[in-house]
């Protein structure tokens, strides 16, 4: 991952790909990609995107979305992650850890309440290459996950963490961080930008994407294989977890207190992406050449006090948030 000043100055000479906030639509245990039907799913997740999404979605989301919590107007995608909780030391209580918009927010977006940064890069985050690299956009019913709850060692390429010192994002590590972080803890989720061209899903909801990078940042994916030729946006999802109000009761020296919903640990980390663009909105974007944030104005964009009134209900009726004596289902 580039620091912050690199990734100002790569937006200002070459803007490629699309970046944009999604403030946070809702805070539950569901999953309609891992665990659909299931209300609720086994552990809580931190959702952004259309107010389509529900314990089960099939098809094209996009048509029975009426608002969206991202910038993007016509993007009723929904993107989730785990949410990451406070594990206090001594009584062993949870604590959910609440979000921060993505600095830098661009173009028009303040007002982001929370939520992620999704990116949708061509190529990498300074070069498109649509003359030697066409992009197929996916299709309505595509979704996809990176990474997995039950990894332990290490996490998988493209999934990482930044101690935050102010704006500073630090240095890439693979696991949580080893002590506080003075401006909360960045994570990033890179999916795979290789697809097989057939399959909207497969049973482990990774098979039919295909990833060939192994290393961390916004780089170029590489040649797609045979098995998967088709070249997609690589989709990366942005967070900021605001982990300050806890760093008091964080004592050096002491092992890291934070854990993800599932009481796991930094390897993982995951993420679940539905495709819900409206019509062809994001081949728009993506067919454009060197178009960074706001798709050369081939797309629409709302304010985010507007995305901000987009919400769905409590579906599952528990309570995700204060200090719990257990993480919701545990």
């Amino acid at each position: 991952m580039k620091s912050l000043s690199v990734i100002l100055t790569l937006i200002a000479l070459v803007q490629a790909g699309l970046r944009f906030p999604c403030s946070e639509l809702t805070v539950q245990r569901l999953d309609p990609v891992v665990q659909p039907g299931s209300n609720p799913s086994t552990h809580v997740h931190h959702i952004v995107g259309g107010n389509a999404f529900n314990a089960t979605m099939t098809g094209d989301v996009s048509a029975r979305a009426t608002c969206t919590t991202c910038q993007m107007a016509e993007d009723f995608s929904n993107y989730w992650t785990a949410a990451l909780y406070f594990k206090h030391p001594t009584n062993g209580s949870y604590h959910r850890v609440p979000n921060l918009p993505v600095q830098p927010l661009l173009g028009g977006s303040n007002g982001a309440k929370g939520g992620l940064t999704v990116y949708y890069t061509q190529f990498d985050l300074s070069n498109d290459k649509l003359a030697s690299q066409p992009i197929t956009v996916f299709k309505p019913g595509f979704r996809m996950t990176v990474g997995s709850p039950a990894t332990t060692g290490t996490a998988e390429s493209g999934l990482s963490y930044q101690c935050m010192s102010g704006s500073s994002r630090g240095t890439i590590t693979k696991d949580f961080p080893t002590s506080a972080c003075s401006g909360g803890i960045f994570t990033t989720h890179h999916f795979p930008a290789c697809w097989d061209g057939v399959n909207l899903d497969s049973p482990d909801h990774q098979s039919h994407m295909y990833d060939t990078v192994s290393s961390e940042g916004f780089v170029n994916a590489g040649k797609c294989p045979s098995t998967h030729p088709v070249r997609v946006p690589q989709v990366t999802y942005e967070t900021v977890w605001d982990t300050t109000k806890f760093n008091s009761m964080w004592t050096s020296g002491a092992k890291n207190p934070f854990v993800w919903s599932f009481e796991g640990t930094g390897a993982g980390t995951h993420a679940d992406y539905m495709f819900g663009w409206k019509g062809d909105a994001l081949a728009r974007a993506m067919n454009k050449s060197e178009c960074f944030y706001d798709g050369c104005g081939s797309i629409t964009k709302q304010s985010m006090a507007t995305a901000g009134q987009c919400t769905v209900k409590d579906f599952v009726g528990e309570p995700v948030d204060g200090w719990l004596s257990k993480l919701p289902g545990m």
